[in-house]
């Protein structure tokens, strides 16, 4: 039988690191709760997944702060309340296989996934971030894929159906072939520019040519840009 020194989690410095990270954990909901946030499967998934693993080495100490954290490749990771309001509009249904543009760090993928789709596609334009989110997600994700790829182009949902499409920054035009990928019942969640700033706005498909519209509120979402980017 192991003895405490052999097994650092049941140590006394085992115990009190694991009672820091759940008290940390405890106080990131609850500050997400305090910001409005309300959606309790996203709230629980966001205190399973524990954002620091994903965020650059140096800016650890802020991931549990309602803030963006600035990546490589002029890139941002979301602020969490920003993420749990596109989460929330998408209402992941267990089982959904997901399209995910802008794959970042890896986080929201993560998130998909702890939230019960089936398969989460993710596409990245950044071949630096890509294989990066590929490393944090490790195999403890291993429902999600991350590709290098235009995710706005058209070639790569074609043949494809998914549940729900998410788009992780703002436009201000939707490519059509993107909501014509949605299973009927689907939905897709995106941050629109109107030129005074992005909005949420979510698209259901209620039938073969049919969408509903639904406007949510003000994000501060940056740009998805078009393209494929060879980075280091």
């Amino acid at each position: 039988m192991p003895s405490e020194a052999d097994d650092p989690e049941g140590s006394a410095e085992g115990l009190a690191r694991g009672l820091a990270e759940a008290t940390g954990n405890a106080a990131f909901v609850l500050a997400l709760r305090e910001r409005g946030v309300r959606d309790t499967a996203v709230l629980r998934a966001m205190e399973r997944v524990p954002r620091e693993r994903f965020a650059p080495p140096a800016l650890r100490a802020h991931a549990r702060r309602d803030i963006a954290l600035p990546l490589a490749c002029g890139q941002t990771m979301t602020a969490p309340s920003v993420v749990a309001a596109l989460l929330g509009a998408l209402d992941v249904a267990p089982g959904a296989r997901v399209l995910e543009v802008g794959t970042g760090t890896g986080y929201v993928t993560a998130l998909l996934v702890q939230l019960g789709a089936a398969h989460v596609r993710s596409l990245e334009r950044y071949e630096g971030l890509a294989r990066a989110a590929r490393a944090h997600l490790g195999r403890d994700f291993d429902a999600a894929s991350v590709e290098a790829a235009d995710g706005l182009a058209p070639e790569v949902v074609r043949g494809g159906s998914y549940d729900r499409i998410l788009l992780n920054g703002s436009l201000a035009a939707l490519p059509p072939h993107l909501p014509a990928a949605l299973k009927s019942g689907g939905r897709l969640v995106a941050g629109f520019w109107s030129g005074r700033g992005s909005r949420l706005v979510t698209l259901t498909r209620d039938g073969a040519a049919a969408f509903a519209r639904t406007e949510g509120p003000a994000l501060r979402l940056g740009p998805l840009t078009s393209g494929r980017v060879l980075a280091p």
